[in-house]
């Protein structure tokens, strides 16, 4: 039986979602949402195989964006082409500015299972060689794609001092820092949470 199979993931019911407040799209009101979406009484640890085909959960996803200013004030993200050993089938050749994936129940043993799933993630699939200042930026549900629908993302966004962040796994192709302009130019070969991203916090 494969890894995936296995799996458990982070997930909290749809109507807990929607009952704080329903939104398509990038909503930047973090606070209205996490206190609720992270409580102990809703969120559990479910098969990842089933809750990929399972749209009354939402698996809650950390979705970390690089950002760089340069001295004349450019703005540039990391990014990067999913390869098909990635994880999310439906997503391999999408373009992505994006890092981040599920919330394991081997992360469960942390003191905050989510904060330890995102540091973990961050850790396996890229080396940062740059001091950064983070903080999140907000929220992106998709209804209308079948991906988009079983996951919630949560985007933390991350001001490197120097553009020095680089792949650690094969399966991260084509990656480095790119300007916003060149990105929103091409939005139509990127992963529709990047399409997102880019849109409300970039465009």
């Amino acid at each position: 039986m494969s890894a995936v199979a296995t799996e458990h993931v982070l997930v909290v019911p749809t109507p807990v979602f929607h009952a704080l407040g329903h939104f398509q799209g990038f909503c930047g009101d973090t606070g209205r949402y996490l206190r609720g979406l992270l409580d102990p009484r809703h969120t559990s640890y479910r098969p990842r195989a089933a809750m990929e085909q399972d749209p009354t959960f939402k698996q809650l996803i950390p979705y970390v964006i690089f950002r760089h200013r340069d001295a004349a004030g450019g703005v540039s993200l990391f990014q990067y082409t999913r390869g098909k050993g990635q994880g999310e089938a439906r997503l391999h050749a999408k373009r992505s500015i994006g890092i981040g994936g599920h919330i394991s129940a081997d992360d469960a043993s942390a003191t905050s299972a989510y904060d330890e799933g995102m540091r973990r993630e961050l850790a396996e699939e890229v080396l940062i060689d740059t001091p950064y200042k983070s903080h999140l930026a907000g929220l992106i549900n998709d209804d209308e794609t079948e991906v988009g629908k079983v996951h919630l993302g949560v985007v933390h966004l991350l001001d490197v001092e120097r553009p020095t962040v680089k792949p650690r796994e094969d399966e991260i192709i084509d990656a480095g820092f790119r300007p916003v302009s060149e990105l929103l130019s091409d939005l139509s070969r990127f992963e529709t949470w990047s399409q997102i991203c880019l849109r409300a916090l970039f465009a």
